[in-house]
Protein backbone atom coordinates (compact mmCIF):
# COMPACT_ATOMS: atom_id res chain seq x y z
CA UNK A 1 0.00 0.00 0.00
CA UNK A 2 1.01 3.70 -0.68
CA UNK A 3 0.70 5.24 2.88
CA UNK A 4 1.19 9.13 3.76
CA UNK A 5 2.14 9.68 6.91
CA UNK A 6 1.46 13.25 8.55
CA UNK A 7 4.28 14.77 10.67
CA UNK A 8 8.28 14.38 10.30
CA UNK A 9 8.93 14.92 14.03
CA UNK A 10 10.63 11.39 15.66
CA UNK A 11 7.62 9.60 15.80
CA UNK A 12 6.56 10.89 11.85
CA UNK A 13 9.29 9.53 10.75
CA UNK A 14 10.39 6.21 12.76
CA UNK A 15 6.36 5.30 11.32
CA UNK A 16 7.94 5.67 8.38
CA UNK A 17 10.82 3.81 8.72
CA UNK A 18 8.92 0.75 9.88
CA UNK A 19 6.11 1.48 7.29
CA UNK A 20 9.16 1.16 4.05
CA UNK A 21 10.64 -1.79 5.86
CA UNK A 22 7.54 -3.64 5.93
CA UNK A 23 7.14 -3.66 2.17
CA UNK A 24 4.92 -0.24 1.62
CA UNK A 25 5.80 2.89 -0.17
CA UNK A 26 5.92 6.03 1.98
CA UNK A 27 4.99 9.53 1.69
CA UNK A 28 5.92 11.83 4.59
CA UNK A 29 4.87 15.84 4.90
CA UNK A 30 5.35 18.48 7.07
CA UNK A 31 4.99 21.88 7.18
CA UNK A 32 8.86 22.50 8.18
CA UNK A 33 11.60 22.53 5.50
CA UNK A 34 13.61 19.67 7.29
CA UNK A 35 12.91 16.51 9.41
CA UNK A 36 12.66 17.12 13.92
CA UNK A 37 12.87 20.83 14.10
CA UNK A 38 9.62 20.88 15.98
CA UNK A 39 9.16 19.11 19.43
CA UNK A 40 12.15 16.67 18.83
CA UNK A 41 14.38 19.57 18.31
CA UNK A 42 15.63 19.87 21.67
CA UNK A 43 13.69 17.38 23.96
CA UNK A 44 15.42 16.19 27.41
CA UNK A 45 16.99 13.11 25.26
CA UNK A 46 16.24 10.08 27.30
CA UNK A 47 15.41 6.52 26.55
CA UNK A 48 13.27 6.25 29.62
CA UNK A 49 11.55 3.79 30.58
CA UNK A 50 11.66 3.95 33.93
CA UNK A 51 10.05 7.74 33.58
CA UNK A 52 6.70 5.89 33.35
CA UNK A 53 4.63 7.71 36.34
CA UNK A 54 1.99 9.47 34.70
CA UNK A 55 1.50 13.66 35.68
CA UNK A 56 -1.99 12.06 36.69
CA UNK A 57 -1.65 10.44 39.89
CA UNK A 58 -3.07 10.80 43.60
CA UNK A 59 -0.37 13.50 44.56
CA UNK A 60 -0.96 15.81 41.46
CA UNK A 61 -4.25 17.67 42.13
CA UNK A 62 -3.00 19.03 45.87
CA UNK A 63 0.90 20.21 44.38
CA UNK A 64 -0.76 21.55 41.56
CA UNK A 65 -2.88 23.91 44.03
CA UNK A 66 0.31 24.42 45.61
CA UNK A 67 1.74 25.64 42.46
CA UNK A 68 -0.91 27.68 41.03
CA UNK A 69 0.23 31.01 40.96
CA UNK A 70 3.95 30.59 40.85
CA UNK A 71 5.57 31.21 37.47
CA UNK A 72 8.59 28.65 37.86
CA UNK A 73 6.03 25.84 39.01
CA UNK A 74 6.86 22.26 37.45
CA UNK A 75 3.59 21.68 35.90
CA UNK A 76 1.79 25.00 35.63
CA UNK A 77 -1.57 25.35 34.39
CA UNK A 78 -2.48 29.02 32.96
CA UNK A 79 -6.31 28.77 32.86
CA UNK A 80 -8.04 29.89 29.14
CA UNK A 81 -11.20 30.57 27.93
CA UNK A 82 -10.60 27.19 25.82
CA UNK A 83 -13.21 24.45 26.27
CA UNK A 84 -10.43 22.31 25.04
CA UNK A 85 -8.36 22.87 28.27
CA UNK A 86 -11.25 22.28 30.21
CA UNK A 87 -12.31 19.18 28.45
CA UNK A 88 -8.53 18.01 28.88
CA UNK A 89 -8.24 19.41 32.75
CA UNK A 90 -11.39 17.37 33.60
CA UNK A 91 -9.92 14.21 31.84
CA UNK A 92 -6.81 14.77 33.93
CA UNK A 93 -8.47 14.92 37.35
CA UNK A 94 -10.28 11.92 36.17
CA UNK A 95 -6.95 9.99 35.72
CA UNK A 96 -5.20 10.85 39.03
CA UNK A 97 -6.83 7.74 41.15
CA UNK A 98 -4.14 5.06 41.98
CA UNK A 99 -6.29 2.72 40.34
CA UNK A 100 -5.87 4.80 37.02
CA UNK A 101 -1.97 5.62 37.43
CA UNK A 102 -1.50 2.23 38.01
CA UNK A 103 -3.35 0.74 34.91
CA UNK A 104 -1.46 3.72 32.88
CA UNK A 105 1.99 3.27 34.85
CA UNK A 106 1.77 -0.64 33.09
CA UNK A 107 0.95 0.52 29.49
CA UNK A 108 3.66 3.19 29.41
CA UNK A 109 6.22 0.34 30.47
CA UNK A 110 5.17 -2.13 28.35
CA UNK A 111 4.98 0.46 25.23
CA UNK A 112 8.53 1.87 26.73
CA UNK A 113 10.37 -1.88 27.60
CA UNK A 114 9.17 -2.83 24.03
CA UNK A 115 10.20 0.86 22.43
CA UNK A 116 13.54 0.69 23.59
CA UNK A 117 14.61 -2.86 22.32
CA UNK A 118 13.27 -1.94 18.92
CA UNK A 119 15.66 1.45 19.01
CA UNK A 120 18.49 -0.95 20.07
CA UNK A 121 17.64 -3.25 16.96
CA UNK A 122 17.73 -0.55 14.59
CA UNK A 123 20.84 0.78 16.09
CA UNK A 124 22.09 -2.26 15.48
CA UNK A 125 21.08 -2.93 11.93
CA UNK A 126 21.84 0.91 10.90
CA UNK A 127 24.99 2.22 12.37
CA UNK A 128 23.15 4.98 13.41
CA UNK A 129 24.90 7.27 15.13
CA UNK A 130 23.01 10.11 17.45
CA UNK A 131 25.51 11.05 20.66
CA UNK A 132 24.17 7.59 22.50
CA UNK A 133 24.68 6.68 25.87
CA UNK A 134 23.60 3.52 27.18
CA UNK A 135 24.63 3.96 30.94
CA UNK A 136 21.51 3.79 32.90
CA UNK A 137 18.83 6.48 34.01
CA UNK A 138 19.27 8.10 38.02
CA UNK A 139 16.15 9.35 39.53
CA UNK A 140 17.37 11.50 42.38
CA UNK A 141 15.36 13.06 45.38
CA UNK A 142 16.77 15.63 47.53
CA UNK A 143 13.05 15.58 49.75
CA UNK A 144 12.38 12.76 51.88
CA UNK A 145 8.80 12.48 51.40
CA UNK A 146 9.28 12.94 47.63
CA UNK A 147 11.74 10.22 47.80
CA UNK A 148 9.37 7.99 49.88
CA UNK A 149 6.29 8.48 47.42
CA UNK A 150 8.30 7.11 44.43
CA UNK A 151 9.00 3.70 45.91
CA UNK A 152 5.68 2.70 45.17
CA UNK A 153 6.05 3.50 41.19
CA UNK A 154 9.12 2.18 41.36
CA UNK A 155 7.96 -0.95 42.50
CA UNK A 156 4.54 -1.80 40.03
CA UNK A 157 7.82 -1.01 37.35
CA UNK A 158 9.32 -3.71 38.99
CA UNK A 159 7.04 -6.34 38.73
CA UNK A 160 6.03 -5.45 35.18
CA UNK A 161 10.28 -5.54 34.04
CA UNK A 162 11.31 -2.59 34.63
CA UNK A 163 13.91 -2.85 36.86
CA UNK A 164 14.22 0.45 38.60
CA UNK A 165 16.21 0.34 41.72
CA UNK A 166 16.22 2.11 45.02
CA UNK A 167 19.07 3.19 46.62
CA UNK A 168 20.92 5.56 48.55
CA UNK A 169 23.12 8.47 48.26
CA UNK A 170 26.27 7.30 48.58
CA UNK A 171 25.31 4.68 46.26
CA UNK A 172 23.82 7.10 43.91
CA UNK A 173 27.45 8.98 43.84
CA UNK A 174 28.93 5.80 43.11
CA UNK A 175 26.67 5.23 39.85
CA UNK A 176 27.05 9.07 38.91
CA UNK A 177 30.73 10.81 41.09
CA UNK A 178 29.34 14.32 39.12
CA UNK A 179 26.48 14.32 41.89
CA UNK A 180 29.11 14.44 44.86
CA UNK A 181 28.73 18.02 45.22
CA UNK A 182 24.80 17.45 46.00
CA UNK A 183 25.58 14.17 48.02
CA UNK A 184 24.85 15.41 51.32
CA UNK A 185 21.42 16.83 50.23
CA UNK A 186 20.25 13.19 48.46
CA UNK A 187 16.96 12.10 50.40
CA UNK A 188 18.07 8.24 48.29
CA UNK A 189 17.50 7.51 44.28
CA UNK A 190 16.39 4.96 42.03
CA UNK A 191 18.48 3.37 38.93
CA UNK A 192 17.61 2.15 36.10
CA UNK A 193 20.11 0.41 34.29
CA UNK A 194 18.79 -0.38 30.64
CA UNK A 195 17.96 3.24 30.02
CA UNK A 196 19.52 5.11 27.76
CA UNK A 197 20.12 8.98 26.31
CA UNK A 198 20.84 10.56 23.31
CA UNK A 199 20.24 13.55 20.90
CA UNK A 200 16.78 13.22 19.59
CA UNK A 201 17.17 15.55 16.63
CA UNK A 202 20.25 13.42 15.42
CA UNK A 203 18.68 10.66 15.58
CA UNK A 204 15.48 12.01 13.83
CA UNK A 205 17.48 13.50 10.89
CA UNK A 206 19.82 10.55 10.29
CA UNK A 207 16.92 8.48 9.99
CA UNK A 208 14.84 10.35 7.67
CA UNK A 209 17.97 10.13 5.73
CA UNK A 210 18.39 6.73 5.65
CA UNK A 211 15.13 6.31 5.18
CA UNK A 212 14.85 8.61 2.08
CA UNK A 213 17.42 6.25 0.90
CA UNK A 214 15.01 3.22 1.35
CA UNK A 215 12.61 4.95 -0.94
CA UNK A 216 10.65 6.74 1.43
CA UNK A 217 9.66 10.31 -0.12
CA UNK A 218 9.80 12.84 1.84
CA UNK A 219 7.86 16.86 0.83
CA UNK A 220 8.75 19.64 3.31
CA UNK A 221 6.99 22.49 3.39
CA UNK A 222 3.54 21.17 3.00
CA UNK A 223 0.87 23.35 5.57
CA UNK A 224 -2.16 20.82 5.70
CA UNK A 225 -5.30 22.89 5.34
CA UNK A 226 -8.05 20.31 5.42
CA UNK A 227 -9.34 16.65 3.80
CA UNK A 228 -11.33 15.70 1.65
CA UNK A 229 -13.40 12.28 3.08
CA UNK A 230 -16.52 10.29 1.99
CA UNK A 231 -18.28 8.54 5.02
CA UNK A 232 -15.75 6.48 6.73
CA UNK A 233 -12.85 6.91 4.27
CA UNK A 234 -10.34 9.21 4.33
CA UNK A 235 -9.60 10.28 0.40
CA UNK A 236 -6.91 13.09 0.31
CA UNK A 237 -5.35 15.70 2.51
CA UNK A 238 -5.43 19.32 1.11
CA UNK A 239 -1.89 21.18 1.41
CA UNK A 240 -0.13 24.26 0.55
CA UNK A 241 3.06 24.35 -0.84
CA UNK A 242 5.00 27.56 -2.02
CA UNK A 243 1.46 28.91 -2.50
CA UNK A 244 -0.41 26.33 -4.84
CA UNK A 245 -2.81 24.36 -2.98
CA UNK A 246 -2.73 20.59 -3.90
CA UNK A 247 -4.80 17.26 -2.47
CA UNK A 248 -2.47 14.08 -1.79
CA UNK A 249 -3.83 10.91 -1.95
CA UNK A 250 -2.43 7.49 -0.37
CA UNK A 251 -3.83 4.43 0.01
CA UNK A 252 -3.97 4.92 4.16
CA UNK A 253 -2.92 7.66 5.93
CA UNK A 254 -1.17 8.17 9.90
CA UNK A 255 -1.51 11.22 11.65
CA UNK A 256 1.70 11.96 13.46
CA UNK A 257 1.27 15.98 14.24
CA UNK A 258 1.66 15.61 17.59
CA UNK A 259 0.12 18.87 19.65
CA UNK A 260 -1.87 19.94 16.23
CA UNK A 261 -2.99 16.67 15.90
CA UNK A 262 -6.34 17.54 18.09
CA UNK A 263 -7.23 20.49 16.23
CA UNK A 264 -6.21 18.94 12.81
CA UNK A 265 -7.91 15.51 13.97
CA UNK A 266 -11.53 18.00 14.60
CA UNK A 267 -11.55 18.46 10.92
CA UNK A 268 -12.26 15.08 10.73
CA UNK A 269 -15.01 14.94 13.11
CA UNK A 270 -12.55 13.22 16.04
CA UNK A 271 -11.52 14.32 19.00
CA UNK A 272 -8.60 13.40 20.41
CA UNK A 273 -8.06 14.62 24.01
CA UNK A 274 -4.43 16.03 23.57
CA UNK A 275 -2.94 19.71 24.77
CA UNK A 276 -0.11 21.04 24.34
CA UNK A 277 2.30 21.50 27.20
CA UNK A 278 4.81 23.76 26.49
CA UNK A 279 8.53 22.21 27.89
CA UNK A 280 11.71 23.95 28.13
CA UNK A 281 15.15 23.27 27.81
CA UNK A 282 18.60 24.40 28.10
CA UNK A 283 21.68 23.19 26.37
CA UNK A 284 24.91 23.78 27.66
CA UNK A 285 28.74 23.46 26.81
CA UNK A 286 30.59 20.96 29.36
CA UNK A 287 32.40 23.31 31.47
CA UNK A 288 34.80 20.35 33.58
CA UNK A 289 34.25 16.91 31.82
CA UNK A 290 35.59 15.48 35.41
CA UNK A 291 32.66 17.38 36.89
CA UNK A 292 30.10 16.68 34.31
CA UNK A 293 27.38 13.56 34.23
CA UNK A 294 27.45 11.22 31.93
CA UNK A 295 24.57 8.81 33.12
CA UNK A 296 21.14 10.34 32.51
CA UNK A 297 18.96 11.80 35.23
CA UNK A 298 15.73 13.03 36.65
CA UNK A 299 15.28 15.40 39.62
CA UNK A 300 11.94 14.32 40.06
CA UNK A 301 10.95 17.15 42.79
CA UNK A 302 11.71 19.66 39.43
CA UNK A 303 10.62 17.76 36.77
CA UNK A 304 13.59 17.92 35.10
CA UNK A 305 15.66 15.63 33.35
CA UNK A 306 19.74 15.57 31.96
CA UNK A 307 21.26 14.20 29.35
CA UNK A 308 24.70 13.98 28.30
CA UNK A 309 25.13 15.17 24.33
CA UNK A 310 29.06 14.65 23.89
CA UNK A 311 30.55 17.72 24.55
CA UNK A 312 26.85 19.23 26.09
CA UNK A 313 24.47 19.09 28.44
CA UNK A 314 20.65 19.23 27.60
CA UNK A 315 18.61 19.64 30.78
CA UNK A 316 14.64 19.80 30.08
CA UNK A 317 11.32 20.11 31.65
CA UNK A 318 8.62 21.56 33.19
CA UNK A 319 5.17 21.70 31.37
CA UNK A 320 2.96 24.67 31.07
CA UNK A 321 -0.47 24.39 29.80
CA UNK A 322 -1.25 27.68 28.28
CA UNK A 323 -2.51 27.13 24.64
CA UNK A 324 0.05 26.83 21.58
CA UNK A 325 2.07 29.58 22.54
CA UNK A 326 5.60 28.78 21.98
CA UNK A 327 6.98 32.16 23.44
CA UNK A 328 10.02 31.62 25.97
CA UNK A 329 9.08 32.17 29.49
CA UNK A 330 12.40 33.39 31.16
CA UNK A 331 11.07 33.01 34.94
CA UNK A 332 10.69 29.17 33.77
CA UNK A 333 14.11 29.24 31.76
CA UNK A 334 16.07 30.86 34.81
CA UNK A 335 14.67 28.25 37.07
CA UNK A 336 16.21 25.51 34.88
CA UNK A 337 19.43 26.98 35.18
CA UNK A 338 19.32 27.60 38.86
CA UNK A 339 18.35 24.13 39.87
CA UNK A 340 21.24 22.83 37.55
CA UNK A 341 24.06 25.18 38.60
CA UNK A 342 22.91 24.73 42.27
CA UNK A 343 22.77 20.46 41.81
CA UNK A 344 26.35 20.17 39.85
CA UNK A 345 27.90 23.62 39.88
CA UNK A 346 30.96 22.77 37.83
CA UNK A 347 29.52 20.17 35.36
CA UNK A 348 29.00 23.08 32.94
CA UNK A 349 28.78 26.39 31.29
CA UNK A 350 25.24 27.45 33.23
CA UNK A 351 25.78 31.19 32.32
CA UNK A 352 25.60 30.29 28.53
CA UNK A 353 22.25 28.42 28.50
CA UNK A 354 21.03 28.15 24.92
CA UNK A 355 17.30 28.01 25.98
CA UNK A 356 14.24 26.35 23.71
CA UNK A 357 10.61 25.64 24.25
CA UNK A 358 8.61 23.09 22.25
CA UNK A 359 5.03 21.66 22.59
CA UNK A 360 4.68 18.21 23.69
CA UNK A 361 1.12 16.50 22.52
CA UNK A 362 -0.53 15.50 25.80
CA UNK A 363 -2.89 13.69 27.01
CA UNK A 364 -4.44 13.14 30.60
CA UNK A 365 -3.03 9.56 31.51
CA UNK A 366 0.47 10.54 29.34
CA UNK A 367 -0.49 7.28 27.54
CA UNK A 368 -0.61 7.95 23.38
CA UNK A 369 -3.17 7.01 20.89
CA UNK A 370 -1.83 3.91 18.62
CA UNK A 371 -4.05 2.30 16.46
CA UNK A 372 -6.52 2.96 13.61
CA UNK A 373 -9.48 5.37 14.19
CA UNK A 374 -13.09 5.77 12.71
CA UNK A 375 -11.89 5.79 9.25
CA UNK A 376 -10.93 2.79 7.67
CA UNK A 377 -7.47 3.93 6.66
CA UNK A 378 -7.04 6.85 8.95
CA UNK A 379 -4.65 5.73 12.09
CA UNK A 380 -3.05 7.09 14.91
CA UNK A 381 0.09 7.27 16.70
CA UNK A 382 0.32 10.87 18.91
CA UNK A 383 0.09 12.02 21.87
CA UNK A 384 3.15 10.82 23.31
CA UNK A 385 3.62 13.71 25.93
CA UNK A 386 7.19 14.13 27.09
CA UNK A 387 8.18 10.46 25.74
CA UNK A 388 7.92 10.81 22.55
CA UNK A 389 11.53 10.09 21.72
CA UNK A 390 10.98 6.93 24.70
CA UNK A 391 7.83 5.41 23.07
CA UNK A 392 8.90 6.40 19.11
CA UNK A 393 10.14 3.22 17.66
CA UNK A 394 8.09 1.09 19.23
CA UNK A 395 4.57 2.95 18.60
CA UNK A 396 5.81 3.17 14.79
CA UNK A 397 6.59 -0.79 14.71
CA UNK A 398 3.34 -1.27 16.46
CA UNK A 399 1.30 0.95 13.60
CA UNK A 400 3.30 -0.88 11.08
CA UNK A 401 2.08 -4.12 12.11
CA UNK A 402 -1.43 -2.92 12.61
CA UNK A 403 -1.78 -1.21 9.14
CA UNK A 404 0.13 -4.58 7.48
CA UNK A 405 -2.71 -6.79 8.93
CA UNK A 406 -0.44 -8.12 11.85
CA UNK A 407 -1.09 -8.35 15.74
CA UNK A 408 1.95 -6.31 17.33
CA UNK A 409 4.54 -8.07 19.62
CA UNK A 410 3.51 -5.26 22.72
CA UNK A 411 0.95 -5.84 25.17
CA UNK A 412 -0.77 -2.26 25.38
CA UNK A 413 -4.11 -1.07 24.79
CA UNK A 414 -4.52 -0.15 21.62
CA UNK A 415 -6.78 3.12 20.67
CA UNK A 416 -10.20 2.88 20.70
CA UNK A 417 -11.94 6.03 20.46
CA UNK A 418 -14.78 4.95 21.40
CA UNK A 419 -13.17 4.51 25.21
CA UNK A 420 -10.90 7.02 25.33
Amino acid sequence: MHILVMGAGVVGVTTAWYLRQAGHDVTVIDRQTQAGVETSYANGGQISVSHAEPWANPAAPWKILKWLGRPDAPLLFRFRMDPAQWRWGLRFLAECTSARAAYNIRQMVNLGTYSRACLQALRKDTGIEYDQLAKGILHLYTNEKEFHRAQGPARIMRDLGCDRQVIDAVRAVDIEPALKPAQARLAGATYTSEDESGDALKFTQALARKAAEAGVVFRYGNEIVGFDQSRDTLLGVQTICDGRHQTLRADGYVLSLGSFSAPMARKLGLSLTIYPAKGYSITVPVKNPQAAFSVSLIDDEFKLVYSRLGDRLRVAGTAELSGYSRDLNRVRCQAIVRRSAEIMPEAGHWDRAEFWAGLRPATPSNVPYIGKSHFRNLYLNTGHGTLGWTHSCGSAAAIADIISGRKPAVDFAFTNLNNR
